[in-house]
């Protein structure tokens, strides 16, 4: 099967991971993610809509022990809580 510049990487979590901060801002979203990504700052609600779980991390290079948030499930996010990985 040959690969296209569209395909995505074998390792990336298919689907969305969106953050929820306040009701005075719109959701930061992450498509298809991979790695390790940077909380922002107020971060309040992370919603894991990929088929992977993803990890989340008091620092932000991802390095903490985290806490798993399964693929449909969605978790609070401890306020400075640093990252994610996909």
């Amino acid at each position: 099967m040959a690969a296209t510049a569209f395909s995505i990487p074998a390792h990336a979590a298919e689907g969305e991971v969106s953050v929820f901060s306040t009701e005075f801002g719109p959701l930061t979203t992450y498509d298809n993610p991979v790695g390790c990504h940077k909380l922002p700052l107020d971060a309040h609600v992370l919603s894991n809509q990929t088929e992977r779980p993803v990890t989340i991390y008091a620092d932000p290079f991802c390095v903490t022990p985290g806490l798993t948030v399964q693929p449909g499930y969605g978790s609070h996010v401890a306020p400075g809580s640093g990252s994610f990985r996909a």
